[in-house]
């Protein structure tokens, strides 16, 4: 029991879920506003404004330096870790994204011409643009300075 209190008590930890929870609550506000519905896949999505992965890796970083010191070890590895976690996003899972596009768009040209697919559409949002993931990581940095 001690152990999941000392996770649930970690200063670091409490800053990183702090800033994915608001940055989840971000997007949800965002594309209320833009679209003028409420889209229930935005709560836990991934994709959009601000990057939700960004922000929980930097604040984790920032929360880290703060609390450990900026030239400690453990800064260093966070440092590194938020560093692939937004190359990834901006990067990798962006690409996937815009690779899922073009396919569905091109199931759907093909299920019209006689042919069935039985799968589902592929998730198109699954990365972000380098401003989202700046977003992202000025909430995360936000966040960890005041967390701690």
């Amino acid at each position: 029991m001690n152990i999941l209190l000392d996770i649930i008590g970690s200063r670091p930890i409490q800053a990183a879920a702090l800033a994915w929870a608001v940055a989840q609550a971000l997007k949800v506000f965002l594309t209320l506003a833009i679209s003028r519905k409420f889209d229930h896949t935005r709560v836990l999505g991934s994709g959009g404004m601000p990057s939700s992965h960004s922000a929980m890796a930097c604040a984790l970083v920032t929360t880290i330096g703060y609390r450990e010191g900026f030239d400690s070890s453990l800064f260093a590895l966070a440092f590194c870790f938020a560093g692939v976690v937004m190359y990834d996003a901006a990067g990798v899972r962006r690409s996937t994204g815009r690779n899922a596009a073009v396919i569905n768009h091109l199931i759907e040209g093909l299920s019209g011409n006689g042919y069935t697919f039985d799968e589902e559409r592929l998730k198109e949002l699954v990365g972000h643009t380098p401003i989202q993931v700046l977003a992202g990581a000025l909430l995360g940095i936000f966040i960890g300075a005041l967390i701690a």
